[in-house]
């Protein structure tokens, strides 16, 4: 729920800005919203001519939403879809927080179904979101006709360089300001510039009722949850722990049904390994492999350059 000054903010005010940048116009864009048999809800974002389906769908990381992908979408001149995961941006939460990908997957299904009008997506994923692409190109096929994984492997390692989006997130669960998550980010070495911070809070927070800001998405929450409980924190890390080996599995299980070309773009300072790449490239050979100079959210750093390694893995489909 938002306050009266909350209801008051554009989402869309920073697209004339970005797309003035880039020396493009700005396309039509309109907030979407599917219900879920059990009464939740999932909300996307529609970029282009409402009257056409889209030809990309992206799939955003955990703790981001949507707008992450604004810039790399207003370079591609491509209609597309932009979710917000379940448990992120003005989509509900799931009770029982479980935001895996395969959980993602059939929470948006439908969704991505009836919004592409069954036509066939490049189906983009950065991180969280990449594991869900996976489980959604496996599970259904016909909706899926090009993939791309954006610095994200099913046998990634969840306590090394991830390890510091949970610490980020493990702070309080309500702020005095949206300029104190803005300092928060940039302290951690997040956000990029100071406006880019300033650009990513304010569309990834909201203001309570109280006053108070918080973040939009659940991992804060649930983040906080954990940190104030450390005995909770060692028996869900014991629990990751004995789940790496099956949600790995699972991942790879999904990428070897995946029958659209896959394409991994990382960056050289993302959260990949060396080890992470060769095991991708040996277990699926046909894999066409882009690197950017970037840290993990390729999307925000070095947007152009994704949008081009996109537009490849479009218009080869």
């Amino acid at each position: 729920m938002r306050s009266v000054s909350d209801d008051a903010f554009d989402e869309f005010s920073y697209l004339p800005a970005q797309a003035e940048a880039l020396g493009v116009p700005v396309p039509p864009v309109q907030r979407l919203t599917q219900h879920l048999s059990d009464g939740r809800t999932v909300s996307a974002l529609r970029f282009g001519d409402p009257a056409l389906p889209p030809e990309l769908t992206l799939l955003h990381g955990a703790g981001l939403n949507a707008h992450t992908w604004d810039t790399t979408i207003l370079a591609t001149g491509l209609p597309a879809l932009v979710l917000d995961l379940p448990g992120h941006g003005d989509s509900s939460w799931r009770e029982d927080a479980r935001y895996t990908g395969a959980t993602i997957a059939d929470d948006i299904a439908p969704a991505v179904a009836a919004w592409t009008l069954g036509r066939p997506q490049a189906l983009v994923g950065h991180s969280l979101g990449g594991l869900a692409a996976a489980a959604l190109a496996s599970r259904h096929p016909e909706l899926v006709d090009a993939l791309v994984l954006v610095d994200i492997s099913p046998g990634i390692d969840p306590n090394g360089a991830a390890a510091s989006i949970r610490a980020f997130f493990a702070g309080p669960t309500d702020w005095a300001s949206r300029e104190d998550l803005v300092e928060r980010a940039l302290s951690f070495g997040l956000g990029g510039s100071r406006e880019a911070a300033t650009r990513g809070v304010s569309l990834n927070s909201r203001i309570r009722p109280d006053g108070r800001v918080e973040w939009k998405h659940h991992y804060a929450h649930l983040a906080n949850r954990l940190a104030a409980d450390p005995e909770a924190a060692d028996a869900v890390d014991a629990a990751q722990r004995a789940d790496a080996g099956i949600l790995s599995a699972a991942g790879w299980d999904d990428l070897a049904a995946v029958t659209a070309p896959v394409t991994l773009v990382t960056g050289t300072r993302g959260f990949l390994t060396q080890a992470d790449r060769d095991e991708f490239l040996r277990r699926l050979p046909t894999t066409r492999h882009v690197e950017l100079d970037s840290a993990h959210n390729v999307q925000e750093e070095r947007p152009v350059e994704l949008a081009a390694a996109l537009r490849a893995a479009h218009d080869g489909r």
